[in-house]
C-alpha cells in the first residue's frame, strides 16, 4: 500500500471515502453518524495545503482511504481517517497511522491524538490495539477539552466518546 500526500483534485473523493466508510455505523445502531455530511471541501483544502492530509492508494494510484492531522497541544491529533470498505480489513488504516506516526517522530512531536467512540468496534477498541490508550479526562488537555466540546455541539456525546494518545 502507498500512502502520499492528498492531491488538490481528491479532495471530493475523500468525501465519497467518508460517506462510503460511514455507512457501516449503521449496523451498530449509529444511522445519524453514517447520515452525517463529510467535511467540505474547503476545510479539506486546508490539511492539503498544509501538507497534514495523505491517501493510501491503489495500484492505479486512487485514493481508497486517507487521513488528516491537526497541530493540538504539541501533539499531532488524527482528525480523521476514513477507509473505503471495499479496503477495509487490510491493514490500510494501520498503515495511515504509522504514516502519521512516522511524520509525527520526524518532526520532533511526541504523540499521536485523537478522540473517537469508546465502543465501536473500528474506533476505540482499534485504536487500543494500534497502541493508543485511553485519556482520564483530567489528562486532557486544552486542545482536547476545546475539541470535546465542539463533538458535543455536534451531537457526538450521544454515545460514549474517549480522547486517546499514543506515546512516541
Amino acid at each position: 500500500m502507498r500512502i502520499r500526500v492528498v492531491g488538490v483534485d481528491e479532495l471530493e473523493v475523500l468525501r465519497d471515502i467518508e460517506r462510503a466508510a460511514g455507512q457501516c455505523f449503521r449496523d451498530v445502531g449509529m444511522p445519524e453518524i453514517a447520515d452525517d455530511e463529510p467535511l467540505p471541501v474547503g476545510v479539506l483544502s486546508g490539511y492539503q495545503r498544509a501538507g497534514r492530509g495523505w491517501v493510501a492508494v491503489d495500484r492505479a494510484d486512487r485514493p481508497v482511504a486517507y487521513l488528516i492531522t491537526d497541530h493540538v497541544d504539541g501533539n499531532l491529533h488524527v482528525e480523521q481517517v476514513s477507509v473505503h470498505p471495499d479496503h477495509a480489513r487490510r491493514g490500510v488504516g494501520r498503515a495511515l497511522l504509522e504514516h502519521a506516526a512516522d511524520r509525527a517522530m520526524a518532526g520532533g512531536v511526541l504523540a499521536l491524538t485523537l478522540a473517537t467512540f469508546a465502543e465501536v468496534p473500528w474506533n476505540g477498541p482499534y485504536y487500543l490495539r494500534c497502541g493508543f490508550r485511553v485519556l482520564d479526562e483530567s489528562q486532557w488537555t486544552p486542545g482536547l477539552r476545546a475539541i470535546r466540546r465542539r463533538e458535543a455541539a455536534h451531537g457526538l456525546d450521544r454515545w460514549p466518546r474517549v480522547c486517546m494518545r499514543r506515546d512516541l
